[in-house]
């Protein structure tokens, strides 16, 4: 990552077609309902119900930039240029550890720092880049690469939710100042501010948060472009097996090209399958909690534990219950 002469880095990401938490969506969603448009109508498109959302955000599960843009664009033909409302509703907290990574650091420029080094952990679809010009840190928000029917509104709503998380970090706030120009933002403030410290800053709670975020963005960033997208899929269909079928559907393909298009990037759409199987099941029978292996078999959409026992030996040379904690 490459870092400004006096220290703001680059953001981690170049463009915005990363996966991102479901957390998001649920709070588009959210948004929806309190406009007065239900869950199943703010969905149309995505492939997700009120419920298979639901249960993404309890187990920390990700949608694509395609679904989550899919609700946007619902929102945004159903209730207009309402960027601005859904970004007030951000707070650091929102993005899990990725918030609390923030909120832990020793300063707003360390904050600020974390915020950009992580960026593909939170929502932005423009994405914001920060410099020091003068006295002052001055923070881009370009919508250029943006789909232009919903450009202003991701443009409205990621600033403002940048300002509304800015401004929450400091008591008093750092006097941020928010201008628009067609198709993108800017937002202003004074470099004395980069030093201040946060009241909630804590070197162990931001280990602790930087750890979480390692865990996620590592696996993110193993695999780019439609394997990227095709890794999402799968785990949002994983109890039922994941067809190849309905991954490609999903994506408005068919399986010869999807199976193609994959080759081009190197891999299988097995391979993929397998890397998302056994990187959850490790996490479920690494866990605390003991889960009876035929709960893990089900979970990964296995019709047999015979089946999982197989292929976790597979996968690590082991049985599932070598693994599991005593």
């Amino acid at each position: 990552m490459t870092t400004d002469a006096r220290g703001l880095p680059a953001p981690a990401a170049e463009d915005w077609g990363f996966p991102r938490s479901a957390a998001g969506t649920a709070l588009l969603v959210e948004y929806a309902g309190a406009r007065g448009v239900g869950a199943a109508r703010a969905l149309v498109g995505t492939g997700l119900t009120a419920g298979s959302l639901a249960a993404l955000v309890r187990g920390g599960g990700e949608v694509t930039a395609a679904q989550e843009l899919c609700v946007v664009r619902t929102l945004h033909r159903l209730l207009g240029e309402v960027g601005v409302e859904v970004g007030e509703r951000y707070q650091a907290s929102t993005f899990g550890a990725f918030g609390y990574a923030m909120l832990s650091s020793r300063t707003v420029l360390d904050a600020i720092t974390v915020a950009l080094r992580l960026i593909d952990l939170s929502f932005a679809f423009a994405i914001p880049r920060a410099s020091l010009v003068g006295d002052e840190v001055h923070v881009s928000v370009d919508g250029g690469a943006l789909p232009s029917d919903v450009r202003r509104l991701l443009v409205e709503r990621d600033a403002t939710a940048i300002v509304t998380v800015l401004e929450s970090l400091v008591p008093g706030g750092v006097g941020a100042r928010l201008t628009w120009a067609p198709g993108a933002a800017a937002i202003a403030f004074g470099a004395d501010q980069l030093e201040r410290p946060l009241p909630q800053r804590s070197a162990e709670r931001l280990a602790l948060a930087e750890r979480m975020c390692a865990e996620v963005v590592d696996v993110r960033r193993v695999r780019r472009g439609l394997a990227q997208d095709v890794r999402v899929l799968i785990t949002q269909r994983l109890a039922e097996g994941a067809p190849m079928a309905e991954v490609a559907a999903a994506l408005a393909m068919g399986e010869r090209t999807l199976r193609r298009r994959l080759g081009d990037e190197g891999v299988g759409y097995q391979e993929l399958l397998d890397e998302v199987r056994s990187s959850l099941a490790m996490a479920l029978l690494d866990g605390r909690a003991t889960m009876p292996v035929a709960e893990v078999a089900r979970r990964l959409g296995y019709a047999e534990s015979a089946s999982f026992i197989r292929a976790f030996r597979r996968w690590t040379g082991r049985t599932p219950t070598e693994v599991s904690p005593s």
